[in-house]
């Protein structure tokens, strides 16, 4: 099994392989180049993103600083994707996430994992496994995704939350280890935030 076959087959690998460095080093030379754009370059910014991602949507929006072990080079967004500054998608295999999802200022996304077991650890070794995140999802402020974790649709996950499991659609979820709370309710669509109203004519 080649290094590049075990990044994505979730198999314990030694991450320091020279090609495989290179290769990382060519990737975050570019994510150098775009957290260095000014904010006037929005063209710029989405041509280099659409090199940079395995595939990106229309209408995508990353705010800088974005971190990324491979700068995007495993990631697919779908369409109208935001991600608030400190995004950190810790992309060593696959992150997929859906249309119209937003991510809060200093969302984590972490494929990669280290063994519990010291001696494995101690020789540097680690597995990776993908995260799926469904479409018009709100992931808030502050949370942390692990490795192997599936998102389905429709989801709000709390700021400061840790995912360390799948979650349904349709839900409300919060907390270290994130649960989920509630599901979207019929309350949902009269109220935006706490007591406030919505206006009907915004629902189409």
């Amino acid at each position: 099994m080649t290094i590049y076959e075990k990044m994505h087959s979730t198999a314990l690998y030694l991450p320091n392989d020279e090609a495989l460095v290179e290769e990382q080093t060519r990737c975050l030379d570019r994510l150098y180049d775009f957290n260095h754009t000014r904010p006037t370059e929005g063209a710029k910014r989405t041509a280099m993103l659409r090199e940079m991602f395995a595939e990106i949507g229309e209408g995508c929006y990353i705010e800088p600083p974005l971190h990324a072990n491979f700068g995007g080079k495993f990631v697919h967004f779908g369409k109208n994707v935001y991600a608030n500054f400190n995004l950190t998608l810790v992309d060593d295999t696959h992150i997929y996430v859906g249309d119209c999802t937003m991510f809060g200022p200093n969302v984590t996304v972490a494929t990669a994992g280290h063994p519990i077991l010291p001696e494995l650890r101690a020789q540097g070794y680690q597995y990776d496994a993908p995260i799926h995140i469904g479409r018009n999802c709100w992931i808030g402020a502050g949370a942390v995704i692990l490795p192997g974790v599936t998102i389905g649709d429709n989801v709000v996950v709390g700021a400061g939350s840790v995912v360390t499991k799948d979650l349904p659609d349709n839900v409300v979820a919060v907390g270290n280890p994130c649960r989920v709370l509630r599901p979207i309710s019929d309350n949902d669509r009269e109220y935006y935030f706490k007591q406030h109203p919505i206006d009907p004519a915004l629902l189409r």
